[in-house]
Order: C-alpha cells, then structure tokens, then sequence
C-alpha cells in the first residue's frame, strides 16, 4: 500500500472502451479492495477488502470478505473483528461447493514476535460458507518458525489441502511456503534464506498437475536479501526448492504477482520494476514477461513487455499482485496500479491493459481517480464474453473522513 504514496508521471494517451462502476465502497460495506476478484457460473463476484467493515480494529475497519450479483448490488457482506481476521490483501479460493478461503496478513495470534497489540496479531486462514454466515479459522500463525504475515492467495489440491506463502516468517524469518491439511495442521514445505532462492514470497503459488508449487519471490536471487531482484521458483513434492529464473533489471525486478500457467506448460506475470522503460528511471517501470521450460529441464525468460515505454507512461507503470488472465487467442489482460493519461492521483491512477501474441499493447481503460477508481492493484478476471471485472484500492466515493474506498468495476475490451 506503500506505493500509493510514490510519485508517478502524468501521461497523455486516449482511450476507448465500454467501461462501466459496477459497485463503489462506502467504509462500512467495505474499503481499499486490493485482491483479484472470483465470479461464480451464475455472474456474482466474491471479494475481500483490506479495510473497512464493522470491525473494531482502527478507525478504518478490520476489513470483508464480499458477494456482489451481476448487477453490482451487495448480496451479502462478512466483517472481520480482529480475532478472526484483520486486513485481507489477497482474494479468495473459492470451490466447487461455493465455499470460499483465503488469508489475512494480521489477526489471530497476538504476541511480540509479530509486533504485538499495535500490529494486531499474526495472520491466519480462514474458510467462509458460500452464504457469508459462517467463518471458521483453520490456521493461526504463530510467528515462529511456522512464518507470519500472509498476504497470499491460495491454491487447493484434489485432497483438500490447502497452499501459499507467508511475506516473512520461518527459519531465516524471510518467508515460507506452507501446507494446510484438511485437520488444520500447518507444515512449512520450504524456508527461504534470503540468499540467492529468494525472500518475501507473497503473491502465492500455483500447482501443476503432479503436486508442484511454483511462485515468485519479489527479492533475494543475490547473497543478500534486499540485494538480490527477485526470483521465480518451484518446490517439488519432497520440499526442495528450485530457482527457475533470477531477475537481473533489465528482465524485470521484483516480480509480483500469481503466476500463471497456459496449456503447454508455459508461465507468464510481471515485475513491478525493472524493464526497458525509461519513465521511472534506473529502476525500471515494470514487465510482463514469460518463463518457458527447456528440453534438458532449464527455463529461458522473454520480457514481452516493458511499461513505460510510451512517453509519459501513457501505456501503465508498475503492475502488482495479478495475476495475469489469457484468453484462447493468447492475448493477455491485466492492470497496473500507475501510468495513464490523468493528471490526478498525485500523477497518474492506473490503467487496465490488453498484451497480445506480439507483444503489442492496447489500453482498454485510463483511471481517472474520480468516480471510475484509481489504484488497481490486482489483476482482473474473464467472463465467457471477454467481459473483464476488477477493483481499485482507491477513487470512488470519499470515506473515514478524507479518504477514497475504491470500486468493483467492469470493461468490455
């Protein structure tokens, strides 16, 4: 959330596309959603916010998990209250059954190891009922070795297990990957070192067919933490950890977001820094970029993409969480929190872009910081008309005094 105090450039580029507010955040039904959103086969939208609510924990709420129908309207809200959860970054996995999980980066366990009363407690999983009445709490982390601060959104198994990371937290207090079984019982199934595999893995992973996880860590791939640019890993079924790809600059920096798989087994997401891109100086304005497996078992990255580089960052600057959607002509659709051609935001609010096969970008939509939203940090997902549907952390109506709590929004590309 820090980044929504970073500066951006103003660009100026022209838009048009059929873009529609399908819900605005008031604080008490929600506030500041920054996960990417899940829509059932009926056309209703599930969400979370990372404030806002009926909680007690500030003055801006604990945070929700929500249910909007197709129309926009709230069919159901669900408040955090601290101990049960405080501030959802990431959406939701939802099931066949329609039940819903997902993580909270604070709540649950309150003790010094996690910054104590004033942080609000560690992190935990939870399980919500496809009505939004019931909640139960299936882990919460300690901040020991069993790791802290989930921001991920997870992934199943066919067994009922359940994945993702914490941003810090393990042996080397730098972050995991964890497994929670069907009994609730948490086993951390690697450790980052901060080394040259990786630190702060918190988008989460994604799992292949035969059981293995594959994610990004945004820093490490150097002998040092905050050195190192990150890197994209895999860790196999027996635990062990391979680095599939270390980011140098050039190829991006500090991916970001949830992977994404297509058919033939090739992954694809983005970096929010690092590229070609010449507006946001030595650092690099971001990537979209590919990993695609080797014959002798290697990985080779492609940059597909390097935002800013339209003058004035009229293409989008620095995509975050993700993930990436693909559709069948291979075309790619996402957004990134800055860039545009609005002079608001302290710069510039954000844009919804369209990448196709040849790496030829299109906006779709140029956030204004009023009404449509400003700052989407999540990516976005597809309906079966190409219908795209995402949220913004911020614009929209004015709340909690002087803030904005963004918006539930749809595009026709």
């Amino acid at each position: 959330m820090a980044l929504l105090l970073a500066s951006a450039i103003a660009p100026t580029q022209a838009q048009a596309r059929k873009f529609e507010v399908l819900h605005t955040f008031h604080g008490k039904d929600g506030a500041s959603p920054v996960g990417v959103l899940v829509r059932d086969a009926a056309g209703n939208l599930y969400g979370t916010t990372g404030a806002g609510g009926t909680g007690k924990c500030s003055q801006y709420g604990c945070g929700t998990v929500f249910k909007l129908d197709r129309a926009g309207k709230q069919v159901w809200l669900h408040s955090f209250e601290g101990r049960n959860g405080y501030i959802s970054y990431a959406g939701l996995l939802r099931d066949a059954a329609g039940n819903m999980f997902g993580t909270t980066v604070n709540g649950g366990i309150i003790n010094n190891v996690c910054g104590g009363v004033q942080a609000g407690g560690c992190g935990l999983v939870f399980e919500l009922t496809k009505t939004g009445t019931k909640e139960s709490v299936l882990y919460k982390f300690k901040g020991t070795l069993d790791g802290l601060f989930p921001e991920a959104l997870l992934v199943k198994d066919g067994k009922g297990n359940l994945y993702g990371t914490t941003y810090v937290g393990g042996s080397s207090g730098v972050g995991t990957v964890f497994k929670i079984d069907t009994a609730g019982k948490e086993t951390v199934l690697y450790n980052f070192t901060g080394g040259s595999d990786g630190c702060a893995p918190y988008p989460g992973v994604i799992l292949d067919s035969a059981g293995n996880l594959y994610g990004v860590a945004s820093e490490g791939g150097d002998a040092f933490c905050n050195s190192g640019k990150g890197v994209v890993f895999k860790v196999d079924t027996s635990g062990s950890e391979t680095v599939l790809h270390t980011f140098g600059g050039s190829d991006g920096a500090n991916p970001s977001s949830v992977l994404l798989f297509d058919s033939t087994g090739h992954l694809y997401g983005t970096t929010a820094y690092g590229g070609s891109g010449s507006g946001c100086g030595n650092t690099g304005c971001g990537t979209v970029f590919k990993l695609s497996p080797g014959s002798g078992g290697g990985w080779s990255e492609a940059v597909l993409y390097s935002f800013c580089s339209l003058s004035n960052c009229t293409d989008g600057e620095r995509p975050l969480t993700g993930p990436l959607v693909r559709d069948a002509a291979g075309n790619l659709y996402g957004t990134t929190v800055f860039g545009g051609n609005i002079k608001r935001c302290n710069g510039s609010c954000g844009v919804v872009f369209k990448l196709n096969a040849d790496g030829k970008e299109t906006v779709l939509h140029t956030f204004s910081g009023g009404s449509d939203g400003a700052f989407p940090f999540a990516g976005v997902v597809m309906d079966g008309s190409g219908n795209l549907y995402g949220t913004t952390a911020g614009g929209g109506a004015t709340c909690f005094t002087s803030s904005t709590c963004g918006v539930v929004f749809r595009v026709t590309p």
